[in-house]
């Protein structure tokens, strides 16, 4: 069985940094899209940013400049980088990827969450 397993959340001040990690494990095919979106208490989950298996990499507006996604094939992981945190991003972080199974085929997942909180 798939699972995602994200890690790297907590506590930071206003414009400090904080790495996200998320990898899958299981018996799977291949990994294709991999993202992070967010979610704020009393709002929908938004998607921060997407990669490729290719490399391509997309992002919301608001994080543009400040985060960076990027992705290991071999160790079946994504991350987020995190720099210039504003308490606007504190938020719950869940990693989403499409994976192929024998068993599902291509499929849908996502991890568990891990909270960011950005406070003084």
């Amino acid at each position: 069985q798939v699972q995602l397993v994200e890690s790297g959340g907590g506590l930071v001040q206003p414009g400090g940094s904080l790495r996200l990690s998320c990898a899958a494990s299981g018996t799977m095919i291949s990994i294709f899209d991999m993202g992070w979106y967010r979610q704020a208490p009393g709002k929908q989950r938004e998607l921060v940013a997407a990669i490729t298996r290719g490399g391509t990499s997309n992002y919301a507006d608001s994080v543009k400049g400040r985060f960076t996604i990027s992705r290991d094939g071999a160790k079946k992981t994504v991350y987020l980088q995190m720099n210039s945190l504003k308490p606007e991003d504190t938020a719950g972080y869940y990693c989403n990827a499409d994976i192929a199974t024998l068993s599902r085929g291509r499929a849908n997942y996502w991890g568990q969450g891990t909270q960011v909180t950005v406070s003084s």
